[in-house]
């Protein structure tokens, strides 16, 4: 039993339309999904990812116009990392980025690959990362009616960064009960901090990696528009998630138990540190209710929602997809 690698992130937006306009017309990103958070209707859950949302692939905001500005620090899902196909792809978003007048680093080596970091318009950090070395985990294929040219676009997530206080409790989690591998080490961002330590998963690769940042200079993150929600592990389906469960309760960790997302089965729990993770299953997917050719077009609600429809309409405020 082991995970396949990250299965998706979800992160915080107060602005469902110019977080759409961000990650469709300048990341390229397909919409795939425009639902609603199923623990609170009233806001939109936007799933963004490959031409048909594989898992892997997949970016998602719950909107929260209330929220206020992330206050970055410890105990926090740090970075998210999107993946590009080669080093040349770099300077094509480095070049692409600044013209939509987004502020980007300098190209840098990270864990022994090229990458680029940048800060979408709220805040949320984003990392691209080359896979033009990769020999594990493969990508997705992106959208071929999306802004951006194949040879550039993005193909799926990357690595993802955990900032902790303390990295033991975070790694014997990560290796003696959800059987990550260590596959190595790199130099932190800030001088005089510890090395960021790098942990695989399957096939490894850069769609498969945790890295854990440990922080002593840090107060704890205070989440909001712009932060991290947490991150989803890639089980191959229903029967492997419900020996995850098991395996997670027989440790002693609080967890959700099974959950039905509809688009796939899931489990919750909070690592030591306080990070939330999440177990999803690769299917069924999200053609299950609209065709491939029309994912994200309308709002979809899975059939326990159906019946409320009216009232979660007259709820949300309606985004334009076409803008």
């Amino acid at each position: 039993m082991e995970f396949k690698g990250i299965h998706h992130v979800s992160a915080i937006t107060a602005k469902a339309q110019e977080n759409h306009a961000f990650y469709t017309k300048v990341l390229g990103l397909r919409l795939i999904k425009k639902t609603v958070n199923q623990d609170d209707t009233s806001v939109y859950h936007l799933f963004y990812g490959d031409e048909k949302g594989t898992a892997g692939t997949e970016l998602t905001f719950f909107e929260l116009p209330m929220a206020g500005r992330n206050r970055d620090g410890s105990s926090s899902i740090s970075a998210v990392s999107l993946r590009v196909p080669d080093n040349g792809s770099l300077l094509y978003w480095q070049d692409r980025l600044r013209q939509h007048g987004v502020t980007v680093e300098e190209i840098k080596e990270r864990a022994g690959r090229k990458t680029l970091g940048f800060r979408d318009p709220e805040g949320q950090r984003l990392i691209l990362v080359s896979d033009e070395f990769n020999d594990g985990e493969a990508g997705g294929r992106p959208w071929s009616r999306g802004p951006i040219t194949l040879s550039n676009a993005i193909t799926g997530l990357g690595p993802v960064r955990l900032t902790v206080p303390d990295a033991e409790p975070t790694t014997m989690v990560l290796t003696e009960i959800l059987g990550f591998r260590h596959k190595g080490q790199y130099a932190s961002d800030v001088e005089g901090q510890p090395n960021i330590l790098v942990y695989e998963t399957g096939a490894g690769g850069s769609g498969t990696e945790v890295h854990v940042e440990e922080r002593h200079d840090l107060s704890p993150e205070r989440l909001g528009r712009g932060g991290v929600h947490h991150v989803a592990f890639r089980a191959e389906d229903e029967e492997e998630l419900r020996q995850w469960i098991e395996r997670i309760s027989a440790a002693g960790i609080p967890n959700s138990g099974f959950v039905d997302r509809f688009y796939f089965k899931s489990l919750y729990f909070r690592e030591p540190n306080g990070i939330l993770y999440e177990v999803a299953t690769d299917g069924p997917g999200f053609a299950t209710d609209e065709s491939l050719d029309s994912l994200g077009e309308s709002l979809a609600l899975p059939p326990f929602l159906e019946p409320h429809r009216s009232e979660i309409e007259s709820k949300l405020k309606p985004l334009d997809i076409t803008t």
